[in-house]
């Protein structure tokens, strides 16, 4: 499993504890940026993962600002990721069992560090279910092809 991280300043403590995380379980992981806490824009890190993630270079993208919110939608722009916001463990594994999510979003100012990494955890190791949700996710893919060009 290859997983693509990014975020902006104010998610940047966050990502550092999860890519530490990450390095104690010995999952294979890219760090996109920012990488201090200097002022920047969330959208420019949500591309740089987003774009991996689409292209297949990486299974799964992790991408954390304040809240979560801005860094989901502009992640969502790109063709064929499927990011979802997550605050809790239940969302984490249902956005994967049912939507197929390929990135998780998370809010530094909205989880702590021992929540989050639950949810990182509970993201990565939950399966697609396939059946009935895929006919949804192709339903979400004709969404994105009619109004992408």
């Amino acid at each position: 499993m290859k997983v693509a991280l990014g975020s902006d300043h104010a998610g940047f403590p966050l990502k550092k504890e999860v890519m530490e995380h990450l390095q104690d379980k010995n999952i294979e992981f890219k760090d996109f940026g920012t990488f201090s806490e200097s002022s920047c824009d969330y959208p420019d890190y949500a591309l740089k993962v987003g774009e991996e993630v689409a292209s297949k270079n990486y299974d799964f993208g992790i991408l954390i600002c304040g809240t979560g919110i801005g860094i989901s939608i502009a992640a969502n722009k790109v063709p064929g990721v499927r990011a979802a916001l997550c605050s809790d463990t239940f969302s984490a594994h249902a956005c994967r069992e049912h939507n197929n999510a390929n990135i998780l979003t998370m809010g530094q100012r909205v989880v702590g560090i021992g929540l989050a990494i639950d949810i990182v955890d509970t993201f990565l190791s939950a399966k697609f279910q396939g059946d009935r949700h895929q006919r949804r996710i192709d339903k979400i893919t004709e969404i994105e092809k009619k109004y992408s060009k």
